[in-house]
């Protein structure tokens, strides 16, 4: 698939500013949709909009297929009429630098417990009709998602092998009581569910109409703590207890010297197969139902992924096992068609990778951070791009470009200085300009390295625990330049829009 060249932003709705803790879906997001597109950007990526899980990881959601209710937009409850105007003052704990998980969590869901309390009681006709639709069209994963919340609530978080058997195994009648007894909080989950799916939808739209095409990411392996896995159980594997017996990571790497052991369990991949894929179509049907475009995170596991014993306390003990490779591709297209998918090909990247990526004509991805520890082979270095490609100064596991410049060593800052005719003092937008410049179809820009923020800002540590996923940006960080100089290297290197 070849995308038409073209410039973007990545930047989470959870880095958004706000009054309430994190940014969310209200007015600061269709601001940054004029702000991007008086820039000439014609893309916004996002990080997985799902709930987030340990260590407050977009990336370790409980579920494939439901949004994140913290990225709802309390406002326009309020509009509705289901909050008071004093249900969106702000409490101690909201800080507009960063989102701090547990005081933002206890907030808004307790204003989302109110509203959906008000919706139930006082819902007009034409609204209790859209809820319901809603509830209807997306039941297969809703309803084992709602209920599950409900159960992990009530479980305090416990894992859903150490409920009680029947719960754990789902056994039919142990479940109908289940939903009896948390009626109230299945239809909780429920409600935050259709809020978000309306917010994004009009969100989404509001951004197609200035141009702005949505880029979504989807992680390619699922929390163990999660509906899916526990609503299918045979499409992982794990032991007759519900356990993992091995998990998903990376073998040692740029990142890590012990590799990372992200802990989630691994596909069945035979089941899938004998079930025609059907899961993962429904799951990527669903995700393109919310983004223009999807990046695959991970995408070398699909060829082969690193299984690791569950038992193993790191990555290092682990081996390559072959993962579904064209087959589940071929089930995909002839489901969905033109696949607009992009593939995060970074890591050990062997020929069976490369090959599979472009039998289905997905874009790959050049970091630039990457491209100065060698020589003028370097597949990240400019002059070596593809057009099938994205490139970016880093990815949200990278440090910013300011905080990846100071810490570079040397050799490497000699070789960016030489290659680039700088002499350092502006790595962000040098690296911005390098983007832009790129033969390859789309140029994509950390919001971080826009606003030349350094390493405090960044995003992810990959394998680090705490900290992560907190950075936010605040309105009078962005001047106006910032935008006329996105605009001019698209100009001048033929990334707008055409006329």
């Amino acid at each position: 698939m070849r995308l038409p060249r073209s410039s973007g932003v990545l930047l989470h709705p959870s880095s958004l500013p706000g009054p309430h803790g994190s940014g969310d879906l209200g007015s600061a997001a269709y601001h940054f949709v004029d702000w991007l597109a008086s820039a000439g950007q014609r893309l916004w990526q996002v990080l997985p909009l799902g709930g987030t899980g340990p260590g407050n990881s977009p990336y370790m959601s409980p579920s494939a297929f439901a949004g994140n209710p913290l990225l709802i937009d309390l406002g326009e409850l309020h509009t509705l009429g289901w909050l008071d105007s004093a249900d969106l003052e702000p409490t101690p704990g909201l800080r507009p630098t960063h989102v701090d998980y547990t005081a933002v969590t206890g907030f808004r869901l307790q204003r989302l417990a109110r509203a959906a309390a008000r919706f139930a009681a006082g819902a007009d006709d034409e609204q209790r009709a859209a809820f319901d639709a809603f509830c209807a069209e997306h039941a297969s994963w809703l309803d084992d998602y709602a209920l599950f919340m409900a159960l992990s609530e009530a479980h305090e978080g416990v894992d859903w092998c150490d409920w009680a058997p029947g719960l754990a195994l789902r056994r039919d009648g142990a479940l109908a009581a289940a939903r009896r007894s948390h009626a109230d909080r299945i239809a909780f989950w429920r409600f935050n569910q259709w809020c978000f799916w309306r917010q994004w939808t009009q969100l989404r739209a509001y951004a197609a109409r200035k141009g702005v095409k949505i880029v979504g990411d989807a992680p390619i392996f699922i929390a163990h703590h999660s509906a899916d896995v526990w609503a299918h159980p045979e499409l992982f594997q794990l032991d007759g207890e519900g356990r993992p017996t091995v998990v998903a990571g990376v073998p040692p790497d740029f990142f890590s010297a012990e590799g990372q052991r992200w802990g989630n369990p691994l596909y069945r991949w035979s089941a899938h197969a004998a079930q025609g894929y059907a899961w993962w179509v429904e799951r990527i049907r669903h995700s393109l139902q919310l983004v223009d475009l999807l990046r695959i995170d991970h995408f070398r596991g699909f060829a082969a992924h690193w299984e690791i014993p569950a038992a193993e306390p790191t990555a290092v003990n682990g081996r390559w096992m072959p993962g579904p490779g064209a087959a589940l591709f071929e089930a995909l297209q002839q489901a969905l068609g033109e696949l607009p998918l992009l593939a995060e090909d970074l890591g050990v990247i062997t020929p069976d990778v490369e090959a599979l990526r472009q039998r289905f004509g997905l874009p790959g991805m050049r970091i630039l951070q990457f491209a100065f520890g060698g020589d003028a082979a370097n597949r990240y270095l400019p002059h070596n791009h593809e057009h099938d490609s994205v490139v970016y100064g880093g990815t949200h596991d990278n440090d910013t470009a300011a905080g990846w410049w100071a810490s570079a060593g040397d050799a490497e800052r000699h070789f960016a200085r030489g290659y680039f005719g700088v002499d350092g003092h502006d790595m962000p937008w040098t690296l911005i300009r390098a983007a832009c410049m790129s033969v390859a179809d789309t140029a994509v820009h950390p919001m971080q390295d826009v606003l030349c923020l350094g390493g405090e800002h960044r995003m992810n540590r990959p394998g680090q625990h705490d900290g992560c996923w907190q950075w936010r940006f605040q309105w009078n960080d962005v001047h106006p330049w910032h935008a006329r100089r996105l605009l001019e290297f698209c100009r001048l290197y033929g990334r707008l829009a055409a006329a």
